[in-house]
């Protein structure tokens, strides 16, 4: 058996709004079944599940932060789609604290929630969904959200660029490991795009620097990032396995 194109049983981490909601309504756009994941925004995760197309989409909840609630959102998301073929590990934290300004209690409460979170989740949820795939024999695809930042440096918010980093590292070494189960594991690293999180920054005073850190003048959008998420899931994507995708509108060019 191999992943089919259209009918594939999706896991969407953190789902609720902004990246996760695009991503959700672009494969059920496709033709995919899905599992809209949220860890506590129950109302706006039901607002993304209302606005998909087509049918057996189901709507799954915990903190991904803890390992057992993680293993309950595998199980419920199998259960309910009848299996799992693709997991986009979009869930993630982001909290401002720069070294100079951050007390050191904060400092270690920030970094030990963004592991928890930003990495630990995606090792946890790509293991279990992992081995789900391998059980069902017929393929399968790991989508990780990463980062630009994990590139060029996040001064504000250090432990959102190390585990994006650390995100996309974990990608390429279950893309070796996972290729001969017709497992491929890609990352997008998206650079700044438009939610409902970030439009106080683009309407704000910064939002002017903002636009022009692209050549294009203006930020990506969740549809563009999902967009890529679709294809980097889709069977024609089997040979890029392993890459880490830059979105970012040229904004910052690594060699």
């Amino acid at each position: 058996m191999t992943l089919p194109a259209t009918g594939r049983r999706v896991l969407v981490s953190g789902a609720s709004r902004g990246l996760g909601r695009a991503v959700a309504q672009a494969f059920a756009t496709n033709g995919d079944r899905v599992a809209v994941h949220f860890g506590s925004r129950v109302d706006e995760a039901r607002a993304t599940f209302e606005s998909l197309t087509g049918t057996g989409h189901v709507l799954v909840g915990g903190d991904l932060s803890n390992p057992a609630e993680a293993a309950a959102v595998v199980d419920m998301a199998a259960e309910g789609l009848g299996g799992i073929d693709v997991l986009v590990n979009n869930a993630a934290v982001n909290v401002r604290h720069p070294l100079a300004e951050t007390p050191y209690e904060e400092w270690v409460a920030v970094w030990q929630q963004h592991v928890a979170v930003n990495l630990l989740a995606t090792a946890n949820l790509s293991h279990l969904a992992g081995r789900l795939m391998i059980e069902q024999g017929a393929g399968g695809r790991i989508v990780n959200i990463g980062s630009r930042g994990a590139f060029r440096g996040e001064p504000d918010h250090p432990a959102y660029g190390a585990t994006k980093a650390a995100v996309h590292a974990l990608g390429q070494s279950l893309a070796v490991s996972l290729a001969p189960y017709g497992i491929g594991v890609a990352s997008v690293a998206p650079g700044f795009f438009a939610t409902e999180r970030v439009a106080p920054r683009l309407e704000g005073p910064e939002g002017k620097a903002i636009l022009e850190q692209s050549p294009f003048g203006r930020v990506g959008s969740a549809e563009e990032i999902a967009a890529a998420v679709l294809w980097l899931a889709s069977p024609a994507a089997e040979w890029s396995s392993g890459t880490i995708l830059d979105l970012n509108g040229a904004s910052h060019l690594r060699s």
